[in-house]
Order: C-alpha cells, then structure tokens, then sequence
C-alpha cells in the first residue's frame, strides 16, 4: 500500500469531497460567506483564498493519497488568514499557533494510522515554519459532521483547552509533542478525523 502526503494546491484541489470544494465556512466572513453562495461562486472563492494563501504563507494543507487515490486532507493556516475565527467567543487564535481549519479521512481508511502521519506530517511542517502550537475551535455540543471538530475529540488526541466556552471552547495542541505520538494516539485520530466525514467515499475525478 503505497500512501503519499501531498501539499494541497489549485492542482489536485478537485480531489477533496465535493461538499468541501465549495465551503466557504472558515475562508469568508459570515457575510462575505453568505453573499458567495447566494451568488453561486464559493468554488471560486476557495480556488482564490487557496491561491492567496499559497502566494503569500505557503503550504495550507496536504492531500493524503493511498495507491493513488484520495483518501482524505487537512486545511491550517494562520488566523490572519481564516475570517470566520474572528466570529468566535473564544478567539484570538494565539499569535504563535496556526489554526487547524478542518481535516478527514474516508471511513474505509481509518485505524491504519493515516491520523496520527497527517498531524505529524502538518506538526513538522509548522515546526520548521517557527510555529509552536496548532490551535482549534471545538464544537462542545456536537451532533453530525460540520466544519468544526468536535471538542471531545481533540482533548482525546493531545489537544489542552487555552480558552472555555460552553460550545466553542479553544483548544491548543504543543507541536513538539506530536512528534512522539505512538499507535495508541491512532484510535482517538481516526474518531477525530472520521468526524467531519459525510460523503461515503472520495473519488479522483
């Protein structure tokens, strides 16, 4: 089984699931949010943050391969980047952490540790970047697969809570720590990054 990690760019953006191509949630403010799918361009908008982003931060995600197909991604960047942090009770993101925007993994790939080497893999990236913490909002209250991550589930894989919040706390994950995750991480990972699956598969297109 061959299983590549793969920088996310405008290339291979069309091997996300759908519903993740045109979600605008974390790249537009509320209102820019709303006014782009009303005007039915939130592909373009996500095409454009991506290219803006990349010009001028670099990397803002990876795209996980497994023999060639896309099995499942992560988005981060630096709050500065991401509007929709701003609407949060909880935020300023801390200024030496980027904020994990959203990840997943497709359900037949999980508990075969593709968690625990996509946060490694973003953790080591970060780290050479002079960031020290990943932080994220957590849903506390939640029910189906959204955007946020569920908060129980992030305290599950190292994540420690800066800020409480009722339903949006902010929690903050210690890179260096990451980087000595063993296989018992796994589980909670693939509950973590299953979350936020809603489509039952990804398909190249």
């Amino acid at each position: 089984m061959g299983r590549r990690l793969v920088p996310l760019t405008l290339d291979n953006l069309p091997d996300l699931p759908k519903r993740c191509r045109s979600c605008v949630f974390w790249e537009l403010d509320p209102v820019s949010g709303q006014a782009s799918v009303k005007a039915g361009t939130p592909e373009l908008e996500k095409e454009a943050w991506i290219s803006a982003v990349l010009l001028e931060w670099g990397s803002c995600g990876r795209v996980v391969y497994v023999d060639d197909l896309p099995v499942g991604f992560v988005l981060y960047a630096p709050p500065a980047y991401v509007p929709r942090s701003l609407s949060f009770p909880t935020s300023p993101v801390s200024p030496d952490a980027v904020q994990l925007m959203t990840a997943s993994i497709m359900p037949s790939h999980q508990g075969q540790g593709l968690g625990r080497v996509i946060v490694q893999t973003v953790a080591k990236d970060l780290l050479r970047r002079g960031f020290k913490a990943i932080e994220a909002f957590g849903d506390a209250q939640w029910k189906e697969p959204s955007c946020l991550l569920p908060a129980d589930h992030l305290l599950a894989v190292g994540f420690k809570t800066v800020r409480p919040h009722p339903s949006y706390p902010r929690l903050r994950l210690e890179l260096r720590t990451t980087l000595s995750w063993k296989e018992d991480v796994e589980m909670a990972l693939d509950r973590l990054l299953g979350a936020v699956q809603k489509e039952p598969a990804l398909r190249p297109l």
